[in-house]
């Protein structure tokens, strides 16, 4: 079986597997205790802060351990907007954001804060002015990803943390899928991290909080971790997610040249295998493992399974939002097709001959998802000046599908007119538009559902 999921979770890595079996014995006492075990303890935590602050480029007091990235992100993201209540209670996200962020920024919404979402372009990526204009007086925080978990796209995070800071407001990063790769440029003022996501065990994070920022801890404070993370440390796996940490980042520079070079092999290939084929986000300004394309007239979970069963595990939208019937939250801010959605994530040490082989069986299976779908084939030119098409009742890709069918009937500066109630089309159904070359009109009110009008261009 090959995984080739690791924007979700990374195997664990030997040396964490190493560095968690031999402080078992070690890190069990309380290091908050004077006695010997509780030194012992005491020794391998502060060990391990001054490593994950030498990765991370920061002072050892600046980093607390917690119980997960998304408890990291949530006390951030709290902490740091309470500590600046006096300022105002406005937050900047993107419109990107890990759903942490997304939570958190709904949270402070619902209680009375204001909160400004950055948009994205079609790649991915948000333009540091787009922040500037949402900069205000009463602006507590902005908030901004390093990369993007679902495309890959790496956000210009130094370019923001510069307009941020010279408006003096922090800027937290999200830096759960660059740490392993490298430190976080820029003068940026918060940053939270998941060990999972570079091959620690899961349930640690880290969050970082650069002296002078005002920051204040929400909920019961503990006297633990600068009263920023209550609760018993799990030394034990703290210890080998900072070892895992070491261990990447040692690996990093020659590793991202090969999986670089792995990613770009599916980017090019892709499309020569598969028609009806988009690879979606930025092509240079990405993360070195992770690659993602829409394939037109596909169901996302359908070919996940099929893949499945051809021995790769692989993703599909977003790895958090996937079970809902919703459309990616990141894929609709882009601006592109929401279904038939994959994502190829490649753990460090991932093998060509296993690239290889996805290429080899993605066509035949891609094919036969969209052969159960009753995907369109070429149809004739018809006279009709405007066609109806009502997939009022069905989820997408279907009503997709049925526009398909029919669009060649009409000639060129004809109209088809789509009926769905399916959330899913107001994204798909433009994005089938930019793909085919086509105009999408725009979309009116119906008895039932949404009228979704496209015209015939070419």
């Amino acid at each position: 079986m090959a995984y080739f999921d690791a924007s979700s979770a990374v195997p664990l890595h030997p040396v964490a597997r190493q560095a968690l079996l031999a402080s078992l014995d070690e890190g069990w006492a309380d290091p908050a205790r004077l006695y010997r075990e509780g030194r012992k303890a005491r020794m391998l935590l502060d060990a391990s802060r001054e490593a994950a602050a030498e990765a991370v480029g920061c002072r050892a007091d600046e980093v607390v351990f917690t119980s997960s990235g998304t408890r990291a992100l949530h006390t951030g993201v709290a902490g740091a907007l309470a500590g600046r209540r006096r300022v105002g209670r406005h937050l900047i996200v993107s419109s990107v954001e890990h759903s942490s962020v997304l939570h958190s920024a709904e949270v402070f919404e619902a209680d009375g804060g204001a909160v400004t979402r950055v948009a994205v372009d079609r790649a991915g990526a948000v333009d540091p002015a787009g922040y500037a204009s949402a900069l205000r007086a009463d602006t507590a925080l902005a908030c901004l990803q390093s990369a993007n978990h679902e495309v890959g796209t790496v956000q210009p995070v130094a370019e923001v943390a510069e307009v941020c800071r010279a408006a003096g407001v922090p800027l937290l990063v999200d830096a759960a899928q660059s740490l392993g790769w490298g430190p976080v440029e820029g003068d940026w003022s918060l940053l939270a991290a998941s060990a999972h996501k570079w091959g620690g065990p899961s349930g640690v994070g880290l969050l970082v909080v650069r002296k002078g920022v005002r920051f204040a801890a929400q909920g019961p404070v503990d006297e633990r971790e600068s009263g920023r993370a209550p609760g018993f440390e799990n030394i034990p796996a703290i210890v080998a997610a900072v070892a895992s940490l070491r261990a990447v980042r040692a690996e990093a520079a020659q590793e991202a040249v090969r999986l670089r070079g792995l990613t770009e092999r599916i980017r090019a290939r892709v499309p020569e295998l598969v028609p009806d084929v988009e690879v979606v986000g930025d092509a240079v300004r990405r993360l070195p493992g992770i690659v993602t394309f829409s394939c037109l007239y596909v169901d996302g979970e359908a070919l996940l399974h099929e893949l499945d069963r051809a021995g790769f595990s692989v993703s599909s939208g977003s790895s958090c939002t996937s079970s809902t019937l919703t459309p990616s939250h990141v894929l609709k801010a882009m601006g592109v097709l929401s279904e038939g959605n994959v994502r190829v994530s490649l753990p460090p040490g991932t093998a060509e001959a296993d690239v290889e082989r996805f290429l080899e069986v993605l066509p035949e299976t891609v094919a036969g998802v969209r052969e159960k779908l009753g995907a369109p084939a070429p149809v004739t030119e018809g006279g009709a000046e405007e066609l109806l098409v009502d997939s009022l009742g069905k989820r997408c890709p279907v009503p997709v599908i049925e526009l398909a069918k029919v669009f060649g009937r009409v000639p060129v500066g004809g109209t088809v007119r789509v009926l769905s109630d399916d959330e899913a089309a107001r994204l798909d159904i433009p994005a089938w538009c930019e793909m085919r070359g086509q105009e999408y009109v725009g979309e009116e009110p119906a008895a039932r559902g949404t009228a979704y009008l496209v015209r015939r261009v070419s």
